[in-house]
């Protein structure tokens, strides 16, 4: 059996690399056709036209669908591992679980409602992607220390930890230099007033990404030795 193949190892696998392909190839393929610039646009801005804002809209929509997927078997998980020792409070168990799901339903506003027709909206969708996300993987760390030394190692959870770090410094930049980003055009120019700020919130803003995409990649030696198994029951 290939090692991806054991036990729930597939989820995480699939969402890092299909995530890390959501990001990456509507920017080469906006970068291609010239409707953005080389240097660090806003994720959003490689999915603004079309035809990359379909793709853009469709692949961050299976992410979404995938990341809810992951995150409600990682639930599972932990609430398996506290059974009997009771490591990790149910509530913060549970918590965490909707902080998730609300992440990937920010994804798919953004995805959705593109930056240039409904700006506002899709905003609002990622500024709830990033938050939520973000308090996501510092609980998850926290969650993973509780549990230890059951579940992950600790070098897993000290992965985890200076990954959630890496989200949470580079979330702050993010939004702060945006707000004094006054230009909403897809091309920019070293000139241009707010450029600085525009291109520290980009980089801040796929380094956030990416963190995110590096925290499920965390989850593949967990994942390995636990399975769901859905009961079907017939009432009379």
């Amino acid at each position: 059996m290939f090692w991806f193949m054991q036990g729930l190892c597939f989820l995480p696998v699939f969402l890092v690399v299909w995530s890390s392909c959501t990001f990456i190839v509507p920017y080469l393929i906006a970068l291609f056709r010239g409707d953005v610039d080389i240097i660090f646009p806003y994720i959003s801005d490689t999915g603004a036209n079309p035809p990359e804002s379909c793709i853009f809209g469709l692949m961050t929509f299976i992410s979404a669908c995938a990341g809810c997927a992951t995150i409600y078997a990682r639930y599972k998980y932990v609430e398996k591992l506290s059974e009997q020792n009771s490591l990790v409070k149910p509530c913060l168990n549970k918590a965490t679980l909707w902080l998730g799901i609300i992440a990937c339903f920010g994804m798919c506003i953004v995805a959705t409602f593109q930056e240039t027709v409904v700006t506002s909206v899709h905003d609002f969708g990622a500024v709830t992607f990033f938050i939520t996300g973000v308090v996501y993987i510092i609980l998850q760390s926290v969650m993973s220390f509780k549990a230890y030394p059951y579940g992950s190692s600790i070098c897993v959870c000290r992965a985890r930890l200076v990954i959630a770090i890496i989200a949470a410094a580079a979330f702050f930049p993010t939004v702060i230099c945006a707000y004094f980003v006054t230009q909403t055009t897809l091309h920019r120019h070293t000139y241009d007033k707010d450029y600085r700020f525009h291109v520290a919130s980009a980089v801040c803003e796929w380094i956030v990404a990416f963190s995110f995409i590096c925290f499920f990649l965390t989850y593949i030696e967990d994942f390995k030795i636990f399975k769901l198994r859905v009961k079907t029951e017939y009432e009379d």
